[in-house]
């Protein structure tokens, strides 16, 4: 199957393609590269292009003989979603859009969405069912929430077969070292981590230590993005049965950040300073998935996701690439704390 992976030379994008080929697709990679680096992607085509250039989707779709479309491209920073909204509402929901008329100008009818758990919002029952309502309270909550209504109306309107999988937090890095994790600003607690055991910041800031926890820090649950490449491909295979599929991604196991701070400490053999801070403002006390749908539709169960793992493998990346991928496309390494 020839695959079109938009935004394919991001982080989880990278390594989904990687996984596409090594299963036997075809993934060609379209990506404007303002996120996302080419060296990340070596070996398969790669168009770059932006998600508004409708013309060149439905050329891209043309030329190649795609068959299915994986969509990655997507912005995803919860601060700055707040702080400019319009900017998340254009890119991901109007890019979007404008994916979803290419692609039926083309008459490609699958496509498999990143989407996040971040639609759930503050959860009232955890771990979290894919019943549970879908109140996000952030913006970036709300665009992906927004294209997973519009999945749904296509299906029903023009016939689209998609699946709509919901991370929790993708982490860790492909075990050979050579693909991981570069962004700017980093917002992910591991790399941050991992920033302080390299030296590259002062230390790592927990907000918040008072939460209904065992140790009064935050619960998240962490899975590998080799996983979260799997179940790409599961659902690309699916599609083949299935019209629509809306599942968690998780390992269903959560850890606090004093937990994730403790095991990178002792996967790197290294002191990590740690501050402490206030709250910050919607953070849930926990955040973990009941992955039992995604097993039964899907036929996917994470078996990378031990937090030893995940650590290990991100270690294996940041320690030999500190700076990231070589070829930064002009954008610039800011280090320092962020959401």
């Amino acid at each position: 199957m020839k695959v079109l992976v938009v935004g394919g030379a991001g982080y989880i994008g990278s390594h989904t393609v990687r996984y596409l080929s090594r299963c036997g697709y075809q993934p060609v990679v379209y990506d404007n590269l303002s996120l996302g680096f080419a060296e990340a992607i070596t070996g398969v085509p790669l168009v770059v292009g932006d998600l508004h250039d409708q013309a060149l989707l439905e050329q891209t779709l043309r030329e190649h003989q795609i068959e299915a479309v994986v969509h990655f491209a997507a912005y995803a920073l919860v601060g700055e979603s707040v702080n400019e909204p319009a900017k998340y509402y254009e890119n991901n929901v109007i890019g979007t859009f404008r994916l979803l008329q290419a692609m039926r100008s083309r008459g490609v009818t699958k496509l498999v969405f990143s989407s996040t758990c971040a639609t759930y919002g503050v959860p009232a029952i955890v771990p979290i069912e894919e019943t549970q309502p879908q109140r996000p309270i952030n913006p970036y909550g709300f665009t992906k929430l927004a294209v997973e209504r519009m999945l749904q109306d296509f299906h029903r309107a023009y016939g689209l077969r998609y699946a709509a999988l919901r991370y929790f937090n993708a982490a860790g890095a492909t075990p050979t070292g050579d693909i991981g994790e570069d962004h700017t600003p980093e917002s992910h607690l591991i790399p941050i981590v991992l920033q302080v055991a390299l030296g590259q910041r002062p230390h790592v800031t927990v907000f918040g230590t008072d939460y209904p926890t065992p140790d009064g820090t935050c619960i998240r649950d962490y899975v590998h993005v080799d996983d979260l490449a799997a179940a790409h491909e599961r659902a690309l295979a699916r599609l083949e049965e299935l019209p629509a599929i809306e599942v968690n991604l998780g390992s269903g196991r959560g850890f606090s950040v004093r937990e994730v701070i403790a095991e990178c400490q002792q996967v790197t053999g290294r002191k990590i300073a740690v501050e402490f801070g206030p709250r910050r403002a919607g953070d849930p006390p926990q955040l973990v998935a009941k992955p039992d749908l995604a097993k039964t539709l899907l036929g996917w169960e994470p078996i990378h996701s031990s937090l030893t793992h995940i650590v290990q493998t991100a270690w294996g990346w940041h320690s030999s690439h500190p700076q990231g991928y070589a070829t930064r496309q002009g954008k610039p390494r800011v280090v320092g704390d962020s959401r």
